[in-house]
């Protein structure tokens, strides 16, 4: 399969397109066909080489949108449309800059939707961080939220705007 692998940190130059072997499938484990993946930071900076615990070479992607080639999960069916984000992918384990990934099977999520692929792939890492902030800020009825952008990572939150029901 094509794969973008890291062999050794470094800029843009460092990231290689280039054949290695299709993961084999083990148990807890399945094997996704990857449609589409979303770039982040984190692994921008794993590439750089400023994620000491990361071994190279590696297979970036903290996210990917694809789906079930191959699985040891009954819940999980061959063509299954599906989603996964982080538990270490692309960094303990190789993640989604290929052609397929392995992943543990607890970490993959079906989901149903008319989405195109690239726009299913822009949506995993991002929704989860405004999702996870959102959490955070424990907004009660009648407050009121103000994002006051939308750029990497979820935007600035301020205190006016759009009412919350």
């Amino acid at each position: 399969m094509k794969a973008i692998v890291v062999r050794h940190p470094g800029g843009p130059e460092v990231l290689e397109y280039t054949d290695v072997p299709t993961p084999t499938v083990k148990p807890g484990w399945s094997l996704i066909k990857v449609k589409g993946f979303g770039i982040n930071h984190s692994e921008i900076f794993t590439r750089q080489g400023q994620s000491p615990d990361v071994q190279f070479p590696r297979i970036l992607g903290i996210e990917v949108v694809g789906e079930v080639a191959e699985s040891t999960d009954d819940n999980l069916q061959v063509g299954q449309k599906v989603i996964s984000i982080m538990g270490e992918m692309g960094r303990a384990f190789d993640g989604g800059y290929a052609e397929y990934v392995l992943l543990p099977n607890h970490q993959i999520y079906p989901v149903q939707t008319s989405l195109d692929w690239p726009t299913l792939a822009a949506i995993p890492e991002t929704y989860y961080t405004a999702f996870g902030i959102f959490r955070s800020l424990q907004v009660r009825p009648n407050e009121r939220v103000l994002i006051r952008g939308a750029s990497s990572g979820g935007g600035y939150c301020g205190d006016a705007a759009n009412q919350i029901n």
